[in-house]
C-alpha cells in the first residue's frame, strides 16, 4: 500500500471568544503556518479537504467563507465533510492511497462561541425519539459517566475523574495553544459543586474557538518535505448505533474495533492523543484501547485543555503527528470522536521513519 505521511501540523491559540474576527481571519494564519513549514503555496496543493459545522455558524454553506480565503480560483480540487475534520483528514489519505494526488491540505474549524453550544449540539440527536427531550450534551455526558460509575468492573469513581483532569490541565502547562492550564490537586476539585452528577466543571471540556490544518504527502515527496514523516500505517472509522437506549455506554466498541483495523494492538505505542471531551470518556476509552500505565496520554492537555468543536478531533492527529516530527514518540496512536456519548470514532497509528 502506498506510504502516506502527515508532514506538517498548525493550529490557533484557543480562545473561549474570538467575537472580533472571522473564522477566515482565524483560519487563515494556520493555514499559512502549515503551508511556509513544508515550502509550499496553496496552488501546489493537489487536493484541500475541510471540516465545519453550519450549525455553528448559523448558516448553510459556510465552509465556502474559508474555501474563498483558500483560494478556490484558479479551480481547485477540493472536498468538505460536516465533520471534525479528522474526518477530512480520512477523505484526505484515501485520495492520496489511489494516486491522484501527492499532497493535500486538511483543516478544520468551529467558533462555539456565538451561540449555547449545549443547545447547538441537541440538533445532532434522533429527531424523532430523542431531539425532542433537548437533552444537551453535558447531560447526555452524565448519563455515561453515571453509568460508568455504577459499573462493577470499572473501578472508576469520582476521585479517578477527578485525577484524569488535573493530569491533563497540569501537562497543558506546556501547550502554548491551549485555552485551559493548570490545576488543584484532584482532592481540591472535588469540593467543587456539580454542573450535573456526577460532571464538576473540571469534568467538562471548556467551550471555545480555535482551528488546525495539516499537511499530507505521499511517499518520496513526504521525504523531502520533511524530515521525520509522520507515517499513517493505519486508520478506520466506525459508529455506534444512533439510539443511546441500545448502547452499554460504559463501552465503546466502535473505538476497539476501529483500533484493531488499524493495527493499534499489533505493537505498543509511546504516545495516545484521546479526543476525550469529558474525564469519564478518557478512562472508557483506555480500557477499549488497551493502554497501559506506560503510556503517554495527552501530554498536550487534549480536549480538556482546549476543545474548539470540528478541530479537537483534527488535533490530536495533529500532536501525535508533531510528537514524531520532533523526536518526541516512535509510534503514536490518535483517536477522534463525534456526536453524543462516543458515537463516533477514528483511530489512528502514526509512525517515524525508524520504527
Amino acid at each position: 500500500m502506498r506510504e502516506v505521511a502527515i508532514v506538517a501540523f498548525g493550529q490557533s491559540d484557543h480562545r473561549r471568544d474570538t467575537a472580533e474576527i472571522s473564522e477566515v481571519e482565524m483560519l487563515m494564519p494556520v493555514l499559512h503556518q502549515v503551508l511556509d513549514a513544508v515550502g509550499l503555496r496553496a496552488g501546489e496543493i493537489d487536493f484541500t479537504c475541510s471540516g465545519s459545522c453550519d450549525y455553528l455558524a448559523g448558516r448553510a454553506f459556510s465552509f465556502t467563507m474559508t474555501l474563498d480565503g483558500v483560494g478556490a480560483w484558479p479551480p481547485i480540487s477540493e472536498s468538505h465533510v460536516e465533520m471534525d475534520g479528522a474526518w477530512a483528514l480520512y477523505e484526505a489519505w484515501t485520495r492520496l492511497l489511489t494516486g491522484e494526488a501527492e499532497t493535500a491540505l486538511v483543516y478544520s474549524y468551529g467558533k462555539s462561541s456565538p451561540g449555547d453550544l449545549r443547545e447547538v449540539l441537541t440538533r445532532q440527536l434522533d429527531p424523532y425519539y430523542v431531539a425532542p427531550l433537548w437533552p444537551d450534551s453535558v447531560s447526555l455526558a452524565a448519563l455515561q459517566a453515571q453509568a460508568l460509575l455504577d459499573a462493577e468492573d470499572t473501578g472508576a469513581d469520582e476521585r479517578a475523574l477527578a485525577g484524569v483532569a488535573a493530569r491533563s490541565r497540569t501537562a497543558a502547562e506546556g501547550n502554548p495553544h491551549a485555552q485551559l492550564t493548570g490545576s488543584p490537586p484532584p482532592e481540591a476539585l472535588l469540593e467543587d459543586p456539580y454542573v450535573v452528577r456526577p460532571l464538576r466543571r473540571h469534568d467538562c471540556p471548556p467551550v471555545g474557538d480555535g482551528a488546525a490544518a495539516v499537511v499530507l504527502a505521499a511517499g518520496d515527496t513526504a521525504r523531502r518535505l520533511c524530515r521525520r514523516p509522520a507515517w499513517i500505517r493505519g486508520i478506520d472509522h466506525r459508529t455506534e448505533a444512533h439510539s443511546l437506549g441500545v448502547r452499554d455506554l460504559t463501552r465503546s466498541p466502535s473505538t476497539r474495533l476501529a483500533a484493531e483495523r488499524a493495527g493499534a494492538f499489533e505493537a505498543p505505542v509511546d504516545l495516545a492523543e484521546l479526543h476525550a471531551p469529558f474525564t469519564s470518556q478518557e478512562l472508557i476509552l483506555r480500557r477499549e484501547l488497551r493502554l497501559g500505565e506506560g503510556v503517554r496520554v495527552n501530554p498536550s492537555g487534549g480536549a480538556l485543555a482546549a476543545n474548539p468543536l470540528m478541530a479537537a478531533g483534527l488535533i490530536r492527529l495533529g500532536e501525535a503527528a508533531a510528537a514524531i516530527h520532533r523526536g518526541a514518540a516512535d509510534r503514536a496512536l490518535a483517536h477522534a470522536t463525534s456526536g453524543p456519548c462516543l458515537q463516533q470514532n477514528l483511530v489512528a497509528v502514526l509512525e517515524g521513519d525508524d520504527t
